[in-house]
């Protein structure tokens, strides 16, 4: 079962470092193409876009496939782009690989969840989710930097070394993954989309957007952030995103076992607001490489718990329709990444580099407010029916 969940989890590194990792080849892509640094930077929101849109779309259009055919489908359309993407002669064409990268992450992501949820009994969902969440937070200490690093003097190296992620994967999955549970009998399409119709999958949903975006309008411009306690020096970010990269997985295991043990309702109050207690302190953290080291380790620490309480909330709301929920947390994540560059950056402009983290210590906030709202503590005792994530109709 373990060997399961790190396969998955292998897939979601794939995704994770590619998503992430474009913005350390960012001038390497402006130099190659002849386009702004800022223009190259539209790879992201691309990605991003595409990816909020076409996941519950996606996962309503394959909701009768067999979760092995959906996952190795997803995989072949990821691989497929990112090799394309490598060989892009021009930024157009590039664009448009990343468009079809996303749909195979849109696709890939969400099912992997689901496919976890239903490998454990319900009472360890938080801590499969962990699990398959792991390669994101993964991709984000390891992938990143490794990718970065390769490309450093030619970018296409990257997309390449994103290639053979999803490759190993696509090998990993259709040879040791079958047999997987089969989906449920599915309904019409009236009654798949009938979750959106639902306020407790708009709150959560909205939730995990303001999560996200309160994040990232920090994680997007951290070189600007971290300033002032790394004076420029190369090595000291890269000791600083090193520190939030191993942290982000810590968070991602401790978020797994407390969502189980305790519910989402714990976890998304308590990291949230921590999240907010850091961002809210940044302009005076970052002012040395200790404190700077100290926010670096708490601000993944509490943002990764939240990044699996989130879908593990969505998840307890209706089982049988895990994959269209989890779809529409991913959407609602990459919106939340979309919008945390305009955010950020409109932030710097209004406030300045020193004091522009107040702006996701704000939306940190509503986040924990909306969390606190549209749920509740469960009455039950058991840990079993702590699982269950119990949730109000507001």
């Amino acid at each position: 079962m373990r060997l399961r969940l790190l396969l998955l989890a292998l897939g979601t590194f794939a995704v994770g470092t590619d998503g992430m990792v474009i913005a350390g080849i960012l001038p390497l892509v402006s130099d190659d193409l002849g386009v702004s640094v800022s223009t190259a930077g539209q790879m992201i929101t691309v990605f991003a876009l595409a990816y909020a849109v076409l996941a519950p779309v996606l996962a309503t259009v394959t909701a009768k496939w067999p979760r092995l055919r959906t996952l190795l489908t997803a995989l072949t359309v990821f691989t497929v782009a990112n090799a394309l993407s490598a060989l892009a002669p021009t930024f157009g064409l590039l664009l448009a690989t990343r468009v079809l990268a996303a749909v195979g992450a849109a696709l890939y992501t969400p099912t992997a969840n689901a496919v976890a949820t239903a490998l454990v009994p319900p009472e360890r969902r938080g801590r499969a989710i962990a699990t398959v969440m792991g390669g994101l937070t993964v991709a984000t200490a390891l992938g990143v930097p490794l990718g970065t690093w390769i490309g450093r003097s030619d970018w296409r190296l990257t997309m390449w070394l994103v290639t053979a992620l999803g490759a190993a994967a696509f090998a990993g999955v259709g040879l040791l993954l079958r047999g997987l549970p089969a989906p449920k009998p599915s309904p019409g399409l009236r009654a798949r989309l009938a979750p959106l119709g639902d306020r407790r999958v708009l709150g959560a949903a909205t939730t995990t957007f303001l999560v996200f975006l309160a994040v990232q309008t920090v994680f997007i411009y951290y070189t600007v952030a971290a300033a002032p306690a790394t004076g420029g020096d190369q090595s000291k970010l890269t000791l600083l995103l090193l520190v939030s990269g191993v942290f982000s997985v810590a968070g991602s295991s401790l978020g797994g076992r407390v969502v189980d043990r305790w519910g989402p309702r714990v976890v998304l109050l308590t990291a949230g607001t921590v999240a907010a207690a850091v961002s809210l302190a940044l302009p005076w953290l970052m002012r040395s490489m200790t404190t700077a080291l100290i926010a670096s380790a708490l601000n993944p620490l509490a943002g990764w718990a939240m990044a699996v309480a989130l879908p593990a909330r969505l998840v307890a709301l209706d089982p049988p329709s895990a994959p269209l929920l989890l779809s529409l947390n991913s959407s609602a994540l990459y919106l939340g990444v979309a919008g945390g560059g305009v955010t950020g950056s409109a932030a710097i402009a209004v406030l300045g580099e020193r004091w522009f983290p107040f702006t996701s210590t704000l939306l940190m906030l509503l986040a924990v407010a909306l969390a606190a709202l549209t749920t509740r503590r469960t009455a039950a005792a058991t840990p079993a029916a702590r699982s269950t994530f119990v949730l109000s109709e507001s």
